[in-house]
C-alpha cells in the first residue's frame, strides 16, 4: 500500500531533476513527499536543534540551516544552487490560527512549541518565509497551514499574505485539501498556498483528489499500549457506546461537571482516523482498552516504517509534519501542470 513504505524505497524512485528547499522542515514530512514524487530536496531550515538532528539523520541534506528563518534571512550570500530552486517549501508554525484554543488572544504574542525551543511571534513567520522567497526567487512557492487560517478573523491575515506574495512577484492560489481523499489514512484538512513567479507565466494549477477512504480497520496494528487498570481513562473507556467518536462524547454522557477529552479520538475500524496532533493524548482504540501504537501513528501519518525518531515522541514528530503521501500527490501535480510547462 502507498501509505506503508520505507526510506530505503526512495532509491528506486525515478528522479525528475527538480530541486526543493524546505523551511520549518520538522521531521521532513513534506521533504519525504517531494522525494516520493521524484524531486531532489537539497536542504532545509529548522530552528529546533533536536528536530533538526532527526531531519539530518533521515534526510542527509546538502544544505542545512539550524536556525530561525529570521536568522536565515540575514545571511548575505547563499550557495548558487539555492538561487536556482524549482520549489521553496514551508509550513510556517500555525498553532495561533488553529480553531482549537484561544486563537485570536495569542496573535502577536511570543510562543514556543516545547521546552528548549526558542520563543517566536508565530504569526510573523509566514512573512519571514515570503522574505526568503523574495531573496531566493524560486519558480514555485508551496506553503502549508491549518484550516483555521482561512476562517473567521484570520481571513484578513490571508489577504495580507497574498498581497506580500504579489509584492514579491508571485501569483497565488489557495486550496483546502483533505488527506483522507489523497491516499492517507487520516482526516486531516490543511490549507496549501501555491504561488508561481509572475515573470515565468506559469499556468494555474487544478487540484482535486477523490481517492477511496482508508479506514482504521484496514491498517491497524495488532499491538496497542494498554491502559492502567486503575486509570480514569480505562473507567471512561468501559462506558463508551457505539455512537461515541471521542472521549468527550463518553464524558458528556456519563459524568457531571466539566467536559474533557475533546481532542482524544477513538480509533474505530469503520472510520478514517482523525488528525494526528502533536500534543495531548494518543488516539484511543475503540476495540481494545489502550492507546494506539507508535506503528499505528506512523502508518496513519504515512511516515516511513523505518524512520529514525532518535528517541523522540513519535506522535509529536508526526503531528508536526505534513503527511508525506499528501505532499507527494500535490508535488506530482506541480510537476505535471506547472514545472513541466516551463522546462
Amino acid at each position: 500500500m502507498e501509505y506503508e513504505w520505507y526510506l530505503k524505497d526512495l532509491k528506486n524512485i525515478p528522479k525528475n531533476n527538480y530541486k526543493v528547499f524546505s523551511c520549518f522542515s520538522c521531521g521532513g514530512g513534506s521533504s519525504m513527499g517531494y522525494k516520493l514524487a521524484g524531486y531532489e530536496v537539497i536542504g532545509n531550515c529548522e530552528i529546533d536543534k533536536k528536530i533538526n538532528e532527526i531531519y539530518i539523520a533521515n534526510h542527509h541534506p546538502k544544505y542545512n540551516y539550524c536556525m530561525g528563518i529570521q536568522e536565515m534571512n540575514k545571511i548575505k550570500e547563499f550557495p548558487e544552487e539555492l538561487y536556482d530552486l524549482d520549489i521553496l517549501d514551508g509550513s510556517p508554525p500555525c498553532s495561533t490560527f488553529s480553531l482549537a484554543g484561544e486563537r485570536e488572544k495569542n496573535w502577536g504574542k511570543n510562543k514556543k512549541f516545547r521546552e528548549g525551543q526558542a520563543s517566536q511571534v508565530l504569526d510573523d513567520l509566514f512573512f519571514e518565509f515570503i522574505e526568503l522567497a523574495n531573496i531566493l526567487k524560486p519558480k514555485i512557492i508551496v506553503a502549508e497551514n491549518v484550516k483555521g487560517l482561512i476562517q473567521g478573523n484570520a481571513r484578513g491575515y490571508v489577504n495580507l499574505i497574498i498581497k506580500k506574495l504579489e509584492n514579491a512577484g508571485y501569483r497565488t492560489q489557495i486550496f483546502l485539501l483533505n488527506a483522507a481523499t489523497m491516499g492517507v489514512a487520516q482526516r486531516r484538512e490543511r490549507v496549501f498556498f501555491i504561488s508561481s513567479r509572475e515573470d515565468l507565466h506559469i499556468p494555474k494549477i487544478k487540484l482535486a483528489f477523490n481517492e477511496k477512504p482508508i479506514k482504521y480497520g484496514e491498517i491497524k496494528d495488532s499491538y496497542y499500549k494498554p491502559f492502567g487498570k486503575d486509570s480514569m481513562i480505562y473507567e471512561r473507556w468501559k462506558k463508551r457506546v457505539s455512537g461515541d467518536q471521542k472521549v468527550s462524547d463518553t464524558v458528556e454522557r456519563t459524568e457531571n461537571g466539566k467536559i474533557s477529552g475533546f481532542t482524544t479520538q477513538y480509533l474505530k475500524d469503520d472510520r478514517v482516523p482523525a488528525t494526528v496532533t502533536a500534543g495531548g493524548s494518543a488516539p484511543i482504540r475503540f476495540d481494545v482498552p489502550g492507546y494506539a501504537s507508535d506503528k499505528d501513528i506512523i502508518t496513519i501519518q504515512s511516515f516511513p516504517q523505518d524512520f529514525n525518531f532518535m528517541g523522540m515522541n513519535v506522535q509529536y514528530v508526526c503531528g508536526m509534519s505534513v503527511p508525506p503521501v499528501m505532499m507527494k500527490k500535490i508535488a506530482e501535480q506541480i510537476e505535471i501542470q506547472l514545472l513541466d510547462k516551463i522546462r
